[in-house]
C-alpha cells in the first residue's frame, strides 16, 4: 500500500501536461531526459530512504535540516521552499487542467477556468479533506490506465504500418544534444517530484525500515519505465512540433492514433490525473502553511481553522491566492521549472543532511546508502540548478525573499509581544 501510495505521487500530472514540453526541447528522444531524471531522482530518493528510516518519526526535510544543521532559519527557509514549491505546482497544474483536456468539454480562457478550478479546489480543501489510501488507490489506478491506454493505442497505430519509429532517436533539429537533454531533463524532473512527500505518513508504515526502501525505489522505477514507454510511443505517434504545441499532448497522441478511444473519456482520465495531483499539491501546501503558522515560523493568522471543520481557512485562501496570480505569470513549463528549482534546495539541504547526520547513532536497524550517493545527489542538484533560467531564478529569488520578509517579521512581532 505504501508502494502505491507513493506511485500515486509520483504518476500522473507531470507527464500528462509535460511531455509535449520536453519534446520541445529534444525532439522524439524523449526517453533519454526521462532516464536522467529519473536516475537523479534516485539519488535524492537514497537519502530520503536513509533519514526516513533512521527518524521513522520525523516530518521531512525541514526536521531533517533542522537536525543536521542547529539553524531555526535554514530549517524554516526548508520547509518554505517545499511550502512554495506547492503553491507553484498548484498553479501550473491548474493551468494543465484548463487547457487542451477541459477543452474537450467547454471552451474557456484557460487563465480564468485555472482560476475557478483553484476555487473549487480551495473549497473541497476547506470542508475538510483527508486523502485515504484506498481513495488514493482509486486515483493511481485511472492515472495509470490513462497511460498505459497511450502505449497500447501507439502500438496497434505502428502494427497497422502508422507512426515513425525513427522519431524516437532523433533530436531536435540544430540542438546540442548535451544541452539539450539536461534542459528537457529539468522538466522531466517534475513528473518524478512528489516521493518526498512519503515522508508524512512513516509513522502508519510497520517495520519501516524494511518496508520503506523497496516501496520508494519500486514506485520511482515503475514510474520511470511508463514514463519512457509513454514518452516513446508519443515521439513514435506524432512529430516533437505538433507535441510541443498542445497542453493536452497525451490527447493528441491518443487522436492521432486513429484507435477508436473517445477523445471525452481520455480528458476525463487525464482531467483526473491532473486534479487529483493539483488538490494533493494543494491540500499540503496549505497544511503545511498551518503548520509554520502554529510553530510560530509563519504569521500566527495562519494558525486560523474553520469552527466545527477545523480545517486552516486563512493559509487555504492565502495560498489558493497565491497560486491564482501565478497562474497568469508564466507557462506551464515555466512553472514547473520553478518547482523543480526550489524542491532542488530542499532536495540538496537533505543529501547533505545524510552526510552531517552519519555521526548520530540510533539504535534501531535502518537503510544506509552508499557514501557516494549523496555527495552525488548533491552535485546533481547543483548540475541542474546551474541549468535553470534566469526568469526562473528571479522569479525563485522573489519568492524566497518573500518568505525572509515574512520570516523576520514574524520573529519582531513575537519579541514585540513576548
Amino acid at each position: 500500500m505504501l508502494y502505491l501510495f507513493i506511485l500515486g505521487d509520483v504518476l500522473g500530472a507531470g507527464i500528462y501536461a509535460l511531455v509535449g514540453q520536453i519534446a520541445g526541447e529534444v525532439g522524439g528522444v524523449t526517453w533519454v531526459p526521462m532516464l536522467v531524471a529519473l536516475a537523479l531522482a534516485l539519488l535524492t530518493a537514497a537519502s530520503y530512504a536513509e533519514l526516513v528510516t533512521k527518524y521513522p518519526h520525523a516530518g521531512g526535510s525541514a526536521v531533517f535540516a533542522e537536525r543536521a544543521y542547529k539553524l531555526p532559519f535554514v530549517a524554516f527557509l526548508v520547509g518554505f521552499c517545499m511550502l512554495s514549491a506547492g503553491v507553484v505546482s498548484a498553479a501550473g497544474l491548474s493551468l494543465a487542467f484548463a487547457g487542451d483536456y477541459l477543452g474537450t468539454f467547454i471552451d474557456i480562457d484557460p487563465v480564468l477556468g485555472a482560476v475557478l478550478f483553484l476555487a473549487v479546489v480551495a473549497a473541497l480543501n476547506a470542508r475538510g479533506i483527508k486523502e485515504s489510501v484506498r481513495a488514493n488507490l482509486v486515483m493511481t489506478v485511472i492515472e495509470t490506465t490513462g497511460l498505459v491506454l497511450v502505449v497500447v493505442a501507439v502500438s496497434v497505430m505502428f502494427s497497422g504500418g502508422g507512426g515513425d519509429l525513427s522519431r524516437a532517436v532523433q533530436f531536435e533539429s540544430g540542438a546540442n544534444p548535451v544541452i539539450a537533454v539536461f534542459g528537457a531533463a529539468l522538466l522531466a524532473y517534475y513528473s518524478f517530484v512528489g516521493f518526498e512527500t512519503s515522508a508524512n505518513v512513516i509513522e502508519e508504515v510497520k517495520n519501516p525500515s524494511r518496508v520503506y526502501p523497496r516501496a520508494l525505489f519500486g514506485a520511482l522505477a515503475t514510474a520511470g519505465i511508463l514514463y519512457v514507454l509513454v514518452g516513446t510511443a508519443a515521439s513514435v505517434a506524432v512529430p516533437a512540433a505538433d507535441l510541443q504545441d498542445s497542453t493536452g499532448p497525451l490527447l493528441t497522441v491518443v487522436q492521432a492514433t486513429g484507435v477508436a478511444i473517445p477523445a471525452w473519456l481520455f480528458s476525463l482520465i487525464a482531467l483526473v490525473a491532473v486534479a487529483n495531483g493539483a488538490l494533493l499539491t494543494s491540500i499540503m501546501s496549505s497544511r503545511l502553511a498551518y503548520g509554520m503558522g502554529t510553530q510560530g515560523l509563519l504569521p500566527s493568522v495562519f494558525a486560523k481553522v474553520l469552527p466545527g471543520r477545523g480545517t486552516p481557512w486563512v493559509a487555504i485562501l492565502i495560498t489558493t491566492a497565491l497560486a491564482m496570480v501565478l497562474t497568469a505569470t508564466g507557462s506551464i513549463a515555466t512553472l514547473a521549472e520553478t518547482v523543480v528549482l526550489l524542491l532542488l534546495l530542499v532536495f540538496l539541504s537533505t543529501n547533505i543532511a545524510v552526510l552531517v547526520l552519519r555521526r548520530d547513532k540510533v539504535e534501531h536497524e535502518h537503510f544506509r546508502a552508499w557514501s557516494v550517493l549523496p555527495v552525488l545527489g548533491a552535485l546533481s542538484c547543483l548540475v541542474l540548478l546551474t541549468q535553470q533560467s534566469g526568469e526562473v531564478w528571479l522569479r525563485s529569488a522573489i519568492i524566497i525573499a518573500v518568505g525572509c520578509i515574512l520570516y523576520a517579521a514574524t520573529k519582531l512581532t513575537r519579541r514585540a509581544r513576548a
